[in-house]
């Protein structure tokens, strides 16, 4: 079977990219890859060998303007002919495309609706960076999106979630019945073996650096803890590292601004696979502060690694991390990361027992049954179309 795999923006080192890679390497069906904005070089290497097409081109700035261009070009996209099946990578404006392609039956692998519209703690802290001034502009032209967004979601034959908390936003939403959604998990890549020296002293937060990821409150967590640590624990240091791209670049001075003055934070911004594996072979702990996670694929790095994850007790997190097992799910609050990084800093069993135990769960979730799901939902979908043109 020919599968259309379309994203609006293949331009970052994200979970969304990651997924496609193992899709077009891992599916029994022929992938094709189709997206309005493409960057070889921002994205992951792999992509290049997979010939990525690049149709009509939109921008990746996330202002309301540029994204209210972007999701009129969108929505007159034309995928090319002869694919038996469109799959949706859908992280807002994705479900736009169907409105020119209706003659092929469509699925949504859905990685969140687009949280501006629907994701109450993303929304409200969104509306709040320009002030009070230009709020009833937003909210007015959030009604239009979900209004068009809405008739887009009807053109699914169906949905496939990433996770649990995908799930209720989709539904909460009432943009698709709980009945036509499947749930797969995005998954790693299992380890060949465990690392073998101790860790050192470093909290690490991994991963591309953006507002959503909330890092500012680990900084200030760590913070309370450093300046309250005896003389023993002020060797721990906080390790932040990620790729930042162009429209994060302010809210990357912000962090730097709120580290200055500790000289045991530390950034690092050109990160390879092979050096992101190190630093997760040498962290004491993985920090997860980000405020709502779809789902979140560094907890499961961690605990593929052996290492304990902190993270928020919200969202994604809760589905991945199992709290005082695996790792410490706390309140998303500076003082609440302060205490679980002193728990971990001051007790090395602890430490261990929680690293211990991370193989296992997340072993759970793997690449091949993200992407045999996938084959499963296309097939059903594929079937059910020729049974309807009987």
């Amino acid at each position: 079977m020919k599968v259309a795999v379309y994203y609006p923006w293949v331009y970052l080192r994200s979970g969304i990219e990651r997924s496609i890679i193992e899709l077009k390497r891992r599916s029994r069906h022929e992938i094709a890859i189709y997206t309005n904005h493409y960057d070889p070089e921002g994205t992951f290497p792999d992509l290049k060998e997979m010939a990525v097409t690049e149709l009509s081109r939109v921008s990746v700035e996330r202002s309301y303007a540029a994204v209210g261009q972007a999701a009129l070009s969108i929505a007159r996209t034309k995928i090319p002919d002869g694919h038996d099946v469109l799959l949706v990578c859908c992280d807002g404006l994705g479900p736009l495309l169907t409105f020119r392609n209706r003659s092929i039956p469509a699925v949504n692998l859905c990685f969140t609706p687009l949280r501006a519209a629907y994701d109450d703690a993303y929304r409200e802290r969104l509306l709040a960076r320009d002030g009070a001034s230009r709020r009833p502009a937003k909210i007015a032209a959030e009604a239009a999106f979900r209004a068009l967004d809405r008739l887009a979601w009807r053109n699914f034959a169906s949905v496939i979630s990433i996770a649990d908390t995908v799930t209720r936003r989709i539904t909460e939403n009432r943009l698709y019945p709980a009945s036509g959604i499947t749930v797969a998990y995005p998954g790693i890549e299992p380890l060949a073996a465990l690392p073998e020296a101790e860790p050192e002293p470093m909290f690490l937060i991994p991963g591309r650096i953006m507002w959503t990821k909330n890092i500012e409150l680990a900084i200030e967590g760590f913070r309370r803890f450093h300046d309250a640590a005896p003389p023993e624990l002020k060797r721990f240091r906080l390790h932040v590292a990620g790729m930042v791209d162009a429209k994060s670049r302010p809210y990357f001075a912000k962090l730097q601004a709120l580290a200055e003055g500790c000289p045991a934070i530390a950034f690092e911004t050109s990160v390879s696979d092979a050096r992101m594996q190190a630093l997760y072979a040498s962290a004491w702990a993985v920090l997860a502060p980000a405020f709502n996670e779809d789902f979140g694929l560094t907890p499961l790095e961690a605990m593929a690694q052996a290492r304990p994850v902190l993270a928020s007790d919200r969202g994604g997190f809760r589905e991945t991390v199992l709290d005082g097992l695996t790792g410490l799910l706390v309140e998303p609050e500076p003082a609440a990361f302060a205490e679980g990084l002193r728990k971990l800093a001051d007790n090395p069993e602890l430490t261990r027992r929680l690293g211990r135990a991370g193989p296992a769960r997340a072993a759970e979730f793997t690449w091949a049954r993200f992407v045999d799901t996938i084959d499963v939902s296309l097939d059903a979908v594929r079937q059910d179309v020729r049974q309807g043109s009987r």
